[in-house]
């Protein structure tokens, strides 16, 4: 399946379904069972995808899994008002601790998807990975874009808990409660997910912009020299040749350097 695909199965399903659910299938099914199924629907859909459709585990997918699992283990805590505002905001709390809290206290797991995204396929790669990623400028990076991933869900958070807080007042297991949850995610879950994938995307490229920046300059007209593992490759050369005494290779440009790290996040979301 692909990148652009599943993109826009996460969104429909994700997204679009509990709200069609909760608006139009309360009558049908039921007050209770429209509330379950449109709140367990994004979580049986992640599970699908996780172990059947990509049969991935790494740590994108299991932290997904995971938050998969917390939603739909909330989705029978049958609260109203308050309780079911913060219900409905756990999960931005959880990824501002996964990724924000880690990053300042110094182990940010943006290090994981760094790997992730990248996939280092032999030792010798990852090797070269880990001595890149040791960079105190990567690190910084890393550090950066956690705390960026983090504060942006917490921010995104409040404002869940608010408009949940406002809009949804009517009693748990009515019509009127189904109702009001769908108006609340026709807005939150398309209106604050744009802030976040933003975050990602420039989170992304904040980490690729360091490593890249660490990268030598193409050499020559080679059809792969400005291919990643091919840079890094020259970079250990570089660095052997320094410690010998001669001289390494000259770092990429500013603009190359930027023009590779949005690359590489487009490729990420799947856009390019």
């Amino acid at each position: 399946m692909s990148k652009s695909l599943k993109l826009t199965l996460d969104i429909l399903i994700g997204a679009v379904a509990p709200v069609v659910i909760l608006k139009y299938g309360t009558g049908t099914f039921g007050t209770l069972n429209a509330y379950l199924l449109a709140a367990l629907a994004p979580v049986l859909w992640v599970m699908l995808d996780l172990f059947v459709i990509t049969r991935r585990f790494n740590f994108i997918s299991t932290f997904g899994g995971a938050s998969a699992v917390m939603r739909g283990a909330l989705a029978f805590w049958y609260v109203d008002g308050a309780l079911f505002a913060l219900k409905d905001s756990a999960s931005y709390l959880l990824v501002f601790m996964v990724f924000g809290v880690t990053a300042m206290l110094g182990a940010p797991v943006t290090r994981s998807i760094a790997l992730q995204g990248l996939g280092p396929d032999t030792p010798e790669r990852e090797k070269q990975m880990d001595q890149l990623l040791r960079e105190p400028s990567v690190l910084t990076a890393m550090q950066r874009a956690g705390v960026l991933i983090g504060v942006t869900n917490l921010a995104a958070g409040v404002a869940n808990y608010v408009i949940n807080y406002r809009m949804v007042v009517a009693p748990f297991n009515t019509p009127a409660f189904n109702d009001q949850v769908a108006n609340v995610n026709a807005i939150t879950r398309l209106v604050l997910v744009l802030p976040d994938m933003l975050a990602v995307f420039f989170a992304f490229s904040m980490m690729y912009k360091a490593m890249y920046a660490l990268l030598p300059a193409d050499a020559g007209a080679d059809a792969d020299a400005g291919e990643f593992w091919t840079l890094l490759a020259r970079r250990e050369d570089a660095m052997a040749l320094v410690k010998a005494g001669e001289s390494g290779g000259a770092a990429l440009d500013a603009d190359d350097v930027q023009h590779r790290a949005a690359r590489q996040a487009r490729e990420e979301f799947g856009l390019s």
